[in-house]
């Protein structure tokens, strides 16, 4: 039986979370920082941290996540 969320495509599943965060007061700042923190530690998930396919897979420099996820205390 097919899942609730898997009838919504993604932009309909994401205005359902933005809609929350609405509710909740989060900050634009705060909301962006936490769906890219997720969004990162999914994709390590997904690689098992190889940096280099994870950069490919994001479309950005490896220096550029390595930098991102530091300042988003992902890694040391």
């Amino acid at each position: 039986m097919p899942k609730e969320s898997d009838k919504l495509n993604i932009h309909q599943q994401l205005e359902i979370v933005i809609e929350e965060m609405v509710d909740r007061e989060l900050s634009l700042k705060d909301g962006l920082r936490e769906f890219e923190k997720i969004y990162i530690e999914t994709v390590s998930k997904k690689y098992k941290g190889n940096m280099t396919r994870m950069s490919k897979a994001l479309g950005v420099h490896r220096n550029t996540l390595r930098n991102r996820a530091k300042s988003l205390k992902i890694i040391k």
